[in-house]
């Protein structure tokens, strides 16, 4: 029995850091708030998209709205994190994101949602989400400590797959019982609650600030990354699999016109892989035992790819769909858990 315990612990996710750092725990919290609204909103918008068009290329082109602000103000995010307080600019985005969904709620009342103005929003959207994702990651190591990067990343996993899971399902349910407004104003309502964490978080000002400009830094962001092969294969996987790994454009045409689930259903395709996520996140014990991690992402991917393509063969039956994006999710995990722990030693 107690060989069987100790076995089950070694592959079970570390949670002492949320016991043992309050700043963190806070920090975690929030984002578990926040995350939640938003995965009803990526829900919402799709659906919505679809429902005024009938076309997944409109659908599709939300993806296109989405990234090209999201590499410009990436690469501009990085040098206002080296710069000013992470705490101050986290706060600052997520009540921008908050003044966004209560526009999207505000269009969606309309007797005609205008789909300029959806495309419009969320291309605002995923640039403050742009401008967020450094402030909050930068935090992390001074929070955590340099010794447990791989445990935060883990615990950052289950957040983002909990609330995938969660906030998708929710999303659905929501649109299919009220009206879609009402998903934004819920989602506006999280960001709220991620504020109000933030006040048991520290100031995290970066030590050593350069007097160069914004211009400067960028410069010298992307001289670095693209000097050092690690950060820059990195950041080639996570662009091809945003660009052609996950096929949720499609996803609403699925729900309705494949499954025929509705939107109440549309929301199990947007968790399928967030649960597979979930389940390799929470006995991602192991992952910390990888000696060739480099290795390991590629095996990952290279799973990732081949259940995708499988979900993809399987439409004639929803259980095997979602079988096979739940477990691309996991791969997708495992993965990202070892290129974020990568990523932030180097």
């Amino acid at each position: 029995m107690s060989r069987r315990f100790s076995r089950a612990r070694s592959i079970a996710l570390d949670m002492s850091l949320l016991k043992d750092s309050v700043p963190f725990r806070a920090l975690w919290i929030g984002q578990v708030i926040a995350l939640t609204g938003t995965q009803m909103r990526i829900v919402a918008v799709p659906w919505q998209v679809f429902q005024i068009t009938h076309s997944t290329v409109a659908v599709g082109l939300i993806g296109l709205v989405e990234v090209v602000p999201l590499i410009l103000f990436s690469i501009w995010a990085g040098a206002i994190a080296d710069r000013m307080d992470r705490r101050k600019m986290l706060w600052r985005t997520q009540s921008g994101l908050l003044v966004v969904s209560l526009a999207l709620a505000a269009v969606s009342l309309q007797e005609s949602p205008s789909l300029l103005a959806i495309y419009s929003l969320t291309a605002v959207s995923s640039a403050l989400s742009a401008l967020e994702r450094p402030a909050f990651t930068s935090m992390i190591p001074g929070i955590a400590g340099e010794d447990r990067l791989t445990q935060a990343t883990a615990l950052r996993q289950v957040v983002f797959q909990t609330t995938q899971i969660v906030g998708p399902m929710l999303g659905g349910l929501m649109i299919a019982a009220f009206d879609i407004a009402w998903v934004y104003v819920i989602d506006a309502a999280t960001f709220i609650g991620a504020n109000v964490a933030l006040r048991w978080v520290p100031p995290a000002v970066p030590e050593g600030r350069s007097d160069a400009t914004q211009p400067e830094l960028i410069r010298e962001g992307l001289a670095f990354a693209f000097r050092t092969p690690l950060i820059l294969s990195i950041f080639l996987i996570d662009l091809v699999a945003m660009v052609f790994g996950m096929p949720r454009a499609v996803f609403p045409a699925l729900a309705e016109r494949v499954f025929e689930i509705g939107p109440g259903g549309v929301g199990l395709l947007y968790s399928a892989p967030s649960l597979g996520a979930l389940l390799a996140a929470l006995t991602a014990g192991w992952v910390n035992r990888v000696r060739k991690q480099g290795r390991a992402v590629i095996v990952a991917v290279a799973v990732w790819g081949g259940a995708i393509t499988l979900a993809g063969l399987c439409l004639f039956s929803l259980p095997l769909t979602l079988l096979f994006l739940a477990l691309a999710g996991g791969a997708d995990v495992v993965s990202a858990i070892l290129r974020g722990a990568m990523l932030q030693a180097a």
